[in-house]
């Protein structure tokens, strides 16, 4: 085993799947405005590149170059610490989510050197294959709500705080019924890890078995990413824009990154848990996974460009008295399933 070809490996290939999901974030923001422009009837970006293509660079270039202001009253360090920990809580779920079964052979030759990739999984399709994968982006994507929290107190301002205190709200409650739905997808596979997850679905996907799951887990992972219509956080006729009300230049753009890598991170999940991950006939594992991840974005994007918002009592409503007490009829109805059939 040669160690310093496995980390240069390691590193490749952390890259490139970090370089894609950059991408992937950047296009989810052109694809949105895109395609509420049709639900909308209206042009979309169009101007910056063929059909507006390149549109995510300009605004990344803007955000780049925009003047950073702090506010005077500020708690300046929590100030800029929020968009970073808001920023890299949507990048770190992306080390256990698998994309494809297997994207390199089991040994290669380097330098004239045969180098087992086995080791490590490296030739898998996923960075880390963990047995707590599952549990391991519970507890980062969780963390997320403490950066949205702390930019709102850091603010000095009552629109942020609010939208602050909203969004942990909305968290605890949503949260606590995604992981109540999920349980019946760990029941049928036995196991906590994503790769194994998908491979249980390999004659028969978990939306078949568990479609209220399906339902609860799709519903709550809206709230969790705070989208329409649970964007209670940052409704512009209540708090004009919420938690991220003082921010500009890149600290905002930290904020839409951790956005809309949630989305991503959320419709990659939905695919793994229950459309059976790379699982699919003629198509490579990593296309049909794109596929279903982008029917998911897809459908994130539908859902805001047609419903309204709810009120904030009815949110809470909803997680409480009708998510949650539904997730534990499914962790039921899941067990009776597997002990009569």
């Amino acid at each position: 085993m040669n160690l310093p070809l496995l980390i240069g490996v390691m590193v490749v290939k952390i890259l490139v799947v970090f370089v894609v999901f950059l991408t992937i974030i950047a296009y989810t923001v052109l694809m949105e405005r895109k395609v509420l422009g049709f639900i909308q009837f209206r042009y979309g970006p169009n101007r910056v590149g063929p059909w507006g293509l390149l549109q995510p660079l300009a605004d990344a270039i803007k955000l780049i170059f925009k003047e950073d202001f702090t506010p005077p009253a500020a708690s300046k360090v929590l100030f800029i610490m929020a968009p970073m920990i808001v920023g890299l809580t949507a990048f770190l779920p992306l080390a256990v989510i698998p994309f494809a079964d297997k994207i390199l052979p089991d040994t290669i030759q380097i330098y004239g050197q045969t180098l087992d990739l086995t080791v490590a999984s490296l030739n898998r399709g996923v960075i880390a294959d963990i047995n707590i994968g599952l549990l391991y982006v519970f507890a980062v994507a969780s963390m997320g709500v403490y950066g949205a929290v702390i930019g709102g107190w850091a603010s000095n301002n009552k629109y942020s705080l609010l939208g602050g205190l909203r969004l942990s709200a909305q968290m605890i409650s949503y949260e606590l019924a995604m992981g109540l739905a999920v349980i019946g997808v760990l029941m049928l596979a036995g196991t906590l890890s994503l790769v194994q997850i998908v491979e249980a679905q390999k004659n028969m996907w978990f939306i078949v078995y568990q479609p209220l799951g399906f339902l609860l887990f799709t519903i709550a992972a809206f709230a969790e990413c705070a989208r329409t219509p649970f964007d209670l956080i940052e409704c512009e006729n209540e708090l004009v824009a919420g938690y991220q009300t003082e921010y500009s230049s890149m600290k905002w753009g930290l904020f839409m990154m951790g956005e809309y890598g949630h989305v991503v991170i959320a419709s990659a999940l939905i695919t793994t848990l229950y459309l059976g991950g790379w699982q699919g006939p003629f198509l490579p594992p990593v296309v049909w996974f794109l596929l279903k991840t982008f029917a998911f974005i897809f459908l994130f994007i539908w859902v805001r460009g047609t419903f309204p918002r709810f009120r904030f009592d009815q949110l809470m409503y909803l997680g409480w008295k009708v998510l949650l007490p539904l997730s534990l009829v499914n962790i039921l109805l899941t067990g009776l399933f597997m002990l009569y059939f």
